[in-house]
C-alpha cells in the first residue's frame, strides 16, 4: 500500500515578513503581529522570522468569508 507523500519542510518555501506583506497587500505590521500572537506558523532561523508559504495560504484560506445568497422578500397582500 503506497503511503501519501509528505512534503518535507525543506522542500518549502519560507518568506520574509516583507514578502508576506507584499502577498497579503499590507503593511509589515501586520504578519509581525500575526506572528507575536502565534495566530499563524512561523520558523526562528536565528534572529530572523520565516513564514512557511503553505501557513499564509492556509491563514488566507481559513478567513476567506463565501458570499451569501440573498433572500427573497415576501410581499403580504393588503
Amino acid at each position: 500500500m503506497p503511503t501519501p507523500s509528505v512534503p518535507s519542510p525543506l522542500d518549502e518555501r519560507y518568506l520574509s515578513v516583507p514578502q508576506v506583506a507584499e502577498l497579503l497587500g499590507t503593511t509589515e505590521r501586520f504578519p509581525r503581529r500575526l506572528v507575536s500572537e502565534r495566530r499563524i506558523r512561523f520558523v526562528k532561523v536565528g534572529r530572523h522570522v520565516r513564514i512557511p508559504e503553505s501557513a499564509v495560504a492556509l491563514f488566507i484560506e481559513s478567513h476567506t468569508v463565501e458570499p451569501v445568497q440573498p433572500r427573497r422578500r415576501m410581499r403580504r397582500a393588503a
